[in-house]
């Protein structure tokens, strides 16, 4: 029978201060998150008074109807996932094959590569000078513009290759080597098997940034049908540009402001969505993976 430690008053003092900290913090990211969906849902007049607390009133789908008449935001939401699922695809091959070369003790100069790479973190050619590089590869205004250039974060790099030299044993490497295996069958029999718990660390990271990055199409793509949803988000968000989802309204002056209200909150969260299924499926791996590949950097 397993025995239950006995606690010292103290210990149920510090124990219950940190489950009441838990709590706050809790409630304090989990509200925004609950007042947004709740508003969506909600009748617009009911919003721009206030009224909405903790659940939503007047309960409609009018909102998300009125997006989704506009067929911007279907085409954003078509080019965001295909950004998104090929730039991830990408990253994570470049990401990988980087961090397993550079956790190679045989490399030479490996200590001087990977410094040239931290450097480009605190320092870049700036923003001139990158438009001008990629303008003169013919990438501007292209699927490829929104993969390639910015396809590896160093971040990402580091965390990946500290991963592999903490985790996978020069021995096993070493017996690989002996058996005939080539660095390519080291890297997909061995290394990528044993390294899932990063690789779903990897995908959310890209994923996120992929899914929320905008300034790259807003500097880069000047096409409509190209756009991501993001840039779509950014036109109704910041310029209030609503006048295609109601465009065939009969509204008052004061029913147009509170349904764009509503239709800000529903935005918000369709283009959430995506991110909020996805988490589920690699949280499991999330805290490992970042916990391995932080130390000993």
């Amino acid at each position: 029978m397993q025995r239950k430690i006995k606690l010292s008053a103290f210990d149920r003092v510090y124990i219950g201060i940190c489950y009441a900290f838990l709590i706050l913090a809790l409630v304090i990211i989990l509200y925004p998150l609950i007042y947004v969906l709740s508003a969506s849902f909600s009748t617009p007049s009911y919003v721009a008074s206030g009224s909405i607390y903790l659940f939503p009133k007047g309960f409609t789908l009018m909102a998300y109807r009125e997006v989704f008449k506009d067929t911007r935001i279907l085409t954003g939401y078509r080019n965001s996932i295909i950004y998104t699922v090929l730039g991830v695809f990408v990253s994570i091959t470049l990401t990988m094959i980087g961090a397993y070369v550079l956790s190679r003790k045989q490399l030479p100069g490996r200590n001087i590569i990977m410094g040239l790479f931290v450097f480009t973190m605190y320092f870049s050619g700036g923003l001139i000078p990158t438009y001008l590089l990629i303008k003169n590869l013919k990438m501007t205004d292209s699927l490829w513009v929104m993969i390639i250039p910015f396809a590896i974060s160093t971040y990402n790099l580091i965390i990946a290759r500290t991963f592999i030299q903490n985790t996978i044993p020069d021995s096993l490497t070493e017996a690989a080597t002996i058996d005939g295996c080539s660095n390519i069958g080291i890297l997909t029999r061995i290394v990528l098997p044993l390294s899932k718990a990063i690789i779903a660390v990897l995908i959310i990271y890209y994923g996120v940034a992929q899914w929320n990055g905008y300034f790259t199409a807003l500097i880069y793509l000047s096409g409509a049908e190209k756009q991501p949803l993001q840039i779509i988000l950014r036109d109704i968000l910041i310029k209030n540009d609503m006048s295609q989802m109601v465009g065939s309204a009969e509204s008052t002056s004061s029913e147009y402001i509170m349904l764009i209200e509503v239709l800000k909150y529903a935005v918000a969260i369709v283009a959430s969505v995506p991110m909020l299924i996805l988490y589920p499926f690699a949280q499991k791996y999330f805290t490992k993976g970042v916990m391995i590949g932080a130390i000993k950097g």
